[in-house]
């Protein structure tokens, strides 16, 4: 009787040919670029939700709950106006200096929690990455998303103010649409190169306040853009002007008050804005892609 030898058609292939067979991957590999943006999408219900709880969980041990989304830009356009306002003086530059200033808090403010909030978006979330299998993207867009809803709370309040200080309103208000639209790609697409830096770079959320306040100091949030050609060189004007904050902020006053001075031409700002948005948009969402298979891990 002859015994049958059966042989393994697969024995003379390679662990990695193998799986290529059966179609397996190695766990957490980063997906395609294009298969990630799908995925994103589709995760598009859970990033609403979990931007919504962060607001909600962001105020709920505090007495006055979210009015401290306006309360907290409102006292800090009241101690600068004390001190650039009256004390240094900067309004005489400005016909409308109370709204002026306002406009360029609210806006500047909107970038800045976003980056801030960017810079833990993975660190401070390890539990939610390590146990669950989602794009991490979802984290530092629903962070943008976040703020955007803050944003736009603020936003009635200042309204309020810049019609409350004389300013009519007129159809250039139509502007602010496009410009916070704008504003808020360039705002995700930094928090997630911050939030990649962050993952790696702990030291970064101690950084980042200082970094902030001078970006503030350089986009003419608390005086005339005006300034920047009196006392400085031409070159470093140049580059302020092109400031992707200073440019959210100008077209924001252009888009509410009359008289307010610029800093470039209007056509030249949507192109800087347009620009700054695309750049950063897209340049951070390939950043962020190429570090994917990274968060969470060690």
């Amino acid at each position: 009787m002859t015994d049958t030898v059966v042989v393994d058609p697969d024995s003379h292939l390679s662990q990695a040919e193998l799986a290529a067979k059966h179609g397996l991957t190695v766990a957490g590999a980063r997906p395609g670029l294009a298969a990630y943006t799908r995925r994103l999408w589709s995760y598009r219900h859970f990033i609403s939700a979990y931007a919504n709880a962060r607001i909600v969980s962001s105020f709920s041990t505090t007495r006055l709950g979210r009015l401290w989304q306006v309360l907290t830009p409102l006292t800090n356009a009241a101690v600068y106006y004390l001190i650039f306002g009256v004390v240094l003086n900067t309004k005489a530059d400005v016909p409308n200096f109370i709204a002026y200033l306002c406009t360029g808090l609210f806006v500047f403010v909107f970038s800045q929690t976003a980056i801030q909030g960017g810079v833990q978006a993975i660190s401070g979330n390890l539990g939610l990455i390590r146990a669950l299998q989602f794009p991490r993207a979802c984290l530092p867009i629903a962070v943008t998303l976040t703020q955007f809803s803050n944003m736009v709370a603020s936003l009635v309040v200042l309204v309020g103010i810049v019609l409350v200080t004389g300013e009519p309103v007129t159809i250039q208000w139509l502007i602010v649409v496009p410009a916070l639209l704008l504003q808020s790609v360039f705002n995700a697409g930094v928090a997630m190169i911050v939030a990649r830096l962050g993952a790696k770079l702990a030291d970064l959320k101690q950084l980042i306040p200082f970094i902030m306040r001078t970006w503030m100091y350089a986009s003419g949030v608390l005086y005339s853009v005006a300034l920047f050609e009196r006392h400085l060189p031409e070159w470093a004007t140049r580059v302020l002007e092109s400031n992707p904050l200073l440019v959210y902020i100008e077209l924001m006053r252009h888009a509410l008050l009359e008289g307010a001075p610029l800093a470039s031409s209007v056509p030249v700002l949507w192109a800087l804005a347009a620009g700054w948005a695309l750049v950063a948009g897209i340049g951070g969402f390939v950043y962020f892609w190429l570090g994917e298979q990274e968060y969470g891990r060690g």
